[in-house]
């Protein structure tokens, strides 16, 4: 005994008896607290027992397969491929084991060294630093979840360091490692080494190098930190870590080490990796979890959908690249946070994706579909499934804007209108019901005089098409809308012809193949059929059709919509740069905060939103022709390089042409100016018959009729008893009919 405490002891006999007789108590109470703790953590059934592991098996998963009959992914509650340990690459389980624990083939469970290491540390830093979970302890929490809880308590580390005592009681190494390397998590759904494998770099876990093994084992300690994808740089520097770690443990050699840290991170494609169309694959589990239940996930259901993946490969790739083209201020300055900004910001956490929309950076969706099936063929909800599951193709509700007036001017040419009645671009006030007035503007703040339903149309002015719509009623409007299939609520406001009920996008776009096939709607759907494990058909769609226009109208519809392509609101980002027959309009809502173009040929519908979660400004003078519209050029471009080019629609009988003067809809004489003079097209029946008396050899002769139009209350009984007021026709509607271009271009 050192001089000193001898010393103490001779000069305070009683006081060193007090606290040795102390502290044998303190450490017979401690003792007593932890055989107590240890006894009871586990009673009354509290723990899980291992004896499950004899024959531990994950649950079967659904797969999934492409229109073309390609594996794209599985559903289930853990996405995992089995394989034996004897199939695991040295490599790899030398990775795992230098990384997660370096002592496993030599401890009974609990790595002593490491658990005394930690809690050094833990003092140290006044907190929860360092933990000490061996791969056992890890086995357990993963393989028990519903018993071993993943908080940071005293029980729940009792539990696991007691279940992973008799996990290594029971088994032996080989297989407690064999069922970790399956178990274990490791980013972008995928669970244990061969899937993961398959998920980043395309190939089964038995040909993975040094450095792609160091890359899986990186993952572990934070799969969303270190997802390759994401943050590439972090992850490579994690991997790099590994190596190192793995050379001074003697399991590599100097030489291999080096040249794995130089090795390039070469990262599977998306299709061959199975991260491919993520929010169309939530849509149908969706589906199929309302019909099946619990045996999708556990019953290995083989799902064969509509889904093309090279549409979706252009869908993903144009989309994407505009919001990038956007953000970098190609169209103007941008001043809102991009994506890479959220993405350097807020790359820390590893909490589950967002389920609503919620956003802080441009959003976007695409659509594409096979107008003669309704089959959705690509499908993108948003930019990255990872951080927001919200689909916005599916479940944002946004305002159309002006791609809703071709619903509007599809119910005025059913109504006898033609593309050349005149309707007045001039100021308009709508009494409303708090006694104010609503004042509408067109985009450019101007007003033109009269023009036609055409013109209107493809220019996409705001004014002429309220003015339409309100001759023909809401009412009217409003069941034309259910008929194309739109689902959400359309108040009987004037405001709704210039698209301001909200609307899902995938509704949206389907209601356009109306046009693409002359007059008939196809429902959209992504499943064809489902099959049990042992092949026998449980479930099988087929196409939902409904016949809404007659080829006839339908067809004037489209010659309307070539326009809007040709001379109109997407002349400038479409018409120059894709030559094959096709129509569409665009869309903007109030302040720029929704962005649309939709659009398609005769055996291809396409439909592209742009906007912010919390709608918002996304920048000065935004517009659906701007921005939206290069996104669906670049993916019917792309589509149409491989695949024939598709046929024009073909004039249908009923169709006549007539040469007249746009300025009075009569048919032209010798006296009209050549200037306003076109060939327009008709219904049979619709189409004027008597020649222009305004323009006469003595010069133009004013009319009685051409008194600018006013709002006149309703007439019950009148043509328009559904809407609180209209505008007085100038001739009969048999004359012409209307269609106006949106707000925003």
């Amino acid at each position: 005994m050192p001089l000193p405490l001898r010393r103490f002891r001779q000069r305070h006999p009683i006081l060193v008896r007090r606290i040795l007789i102390a502290g044998v108590f303190a450490a017979a109470f401690g003792a007593g607290v932890a055989v107590s703790s240890w006894t009871l953590v586990c009673g009354a059934g509290r723990c899980p027992g291992v004896d499950v592991l004899e024959a531990y098996t994950p649950r079967q998963t659904s797969k999934v397969y492409a229109a073309d009959g390609r594996f794209i992914t599985e559903l289930g509650f853990e996405r995992r491929t089995l394989v034996k340990l004897a199939d695991i690459p040295v490599v790899v389980r030398d990775a795992f084991l230098a990384t997660e624990d370096k002592r496993f083939y030599t401890h009974h469970g609990i790595d002593f060294i490491r658990m005394f290491g930690a809690g050094f540390r833990n003092i140290l830093s006044g907190g929860y630093a360092q933990g000490f979970s061996t791969i056992t302890m890890q086995l357990a929490r993963n393989v028990f979840p519903e018993r071993i809880s993943r908080e940071k308590s005293l029980v729940r580390k009792l539990k696991e360091v007691k279940v992973a005592l008799a996990i290594e009681r029971k088994y032996s190494k080989d297989r407690i490692l064999e069922l970790y390397l399956n178990q274990i998590y490791l980013g972008s759904g995928a669970h244990g080494v061969e899937t993961a494998s398959q998920r980043y770099f395309g190939k089964s876990v038995r040909d993975l190098n040094l450095a792609e093994a160091a890359m899986l084992a990186a993952l572990p300690k934070a799969p969303s930190r270190y997802d390759p994808r994401r943050f590439p740089d972090r992850a490579v520097q994690r991997r790099n870590t590994i190596i190192e770690l793995m050379r001074q443990d003697g399991l590599v050699g100097a030489a291999d080490a080096s040249m794995a840290r130089a090795y390039p991170l070469q990262l599977a494609g998306r299709i061959e990796s199975g991260d491919i169309a993520p929010y169309y694959i939530e849509w149908i589990r969706q589906q199929l979890d309302q019909r099946f239940g619990q045996r999708l996930y556990e019953q290995g259901l083989k799902v064969y959908t509509t889904l093309d993946l090279d549409l979706q490969s252009a869908a993903e790739r144009a989309l994407e690249n505009e919001l990038r083209a956007i953000e970098a201020g190609k169209y103007g300055p941008y001043r809102h946070q991009s994506f890479e900004q959220y993405l350097a910001r807020n790359s820390e956490g590893e909490g589950d994706a967002r389920n609503d929309a919620n956003s802080p950076y441009l959003q976007g969706a695409f659509v594409a579909m096979d107008p003669r099936t309704g089959a959705v063929l690509a499908m993108v909800g948003g930019r990255d499934f990872d951080d927001s599951k919200f689909n916005r193709a599916t479940q944002a509700l946004r305002q159309p804007g002006s791609t809703f007036k071709p619903i509007l001017y599809s119910t005025a040419i059913q109504a006898g209108y033609s593309p050349s009645y005149l309707l007045d671009d001039e100021p308009l006030a709508v009494p409303q019901v708090d006694g104010t007035d609503w004042t509408p503007q067109n985009f450019d703040l101007k007003f033109e005089g009269r023009m036609t339903l055409r013109r209107a149309f493809y220019q996409s002015r705001n004014i002429p098409a309220i003015r339409l719509g309100m001759q023909l009623g809401e009412q009217a409007v409003i069941d034309e809308a259910r008929k194309f299939g739109i689902t959400t609520p359309i108040p009987p406001y004037p405001s709704i012809h210039i698209g301001a009920a909200d609307v899902y996008p995938l509704e949206l776009i389907a209601a356009y193949s109306t046009f693409a096939t002359l007059g008939t709607r196809a429902a959209p759907f992504g499943i064809t059929k489902v099959e049990s494990a042992d092949g026998r058909v449980l479930w099988q769609q087929t196409p939902q059709l409904t016949t809404i226009l007659t080829p006839q109208q339908a067809w004037i519809m489209v010659d309307m919509m070539k326009d809007v392509i040709t001379k109109g609101s997407a002349a400038g980002t479409v018409g120059p740069y894709f030559h094959l027959p096709a129509g569409g309009k665009t869309g903007t809502t109030n302040d720029g905060a929704d962005v649309w173009f939709v659009g398609y040929t005769s055996d291809l519908v396409a439909g592209v939103w742009i906007g912010l979660d919390k709608p918002a400004k996304i920048k000065a003078n935004a517009q659906g022709g701007l921005l939206a519209a290069p996104a669906w050029t670049a993916f019917m471009n792309e589509v149409y390089r491989r695949k024939p080019a598709p046929p024009d629609w073909p004039r249908p009988e009923g169709i006549v042409s007539r040469d007249i003067d746009f300025t009075t809809d009569m048919l032209r004489t010798q006296y009209c100016p050549s200037a306003d003079v076109m060939t327009e097209v008709y219904i049979a029946g619709t189409e004027p018959t008597k020649p222009c008396d305004v323009h006469t050899a003595h010069g133009i002769v004013l009319k009685p009729d051409t008194t600018p139009a006013v709002l006149v209350p309703r007439k019950p009984g009148g043509p328009d008893t559904t809407s609180p007021f209209y505008i007085p026709p100038r001739k009969k509607p048999g004359g012409g009919g209307g269609d106006a271009p949106e707000g925003g271009r």
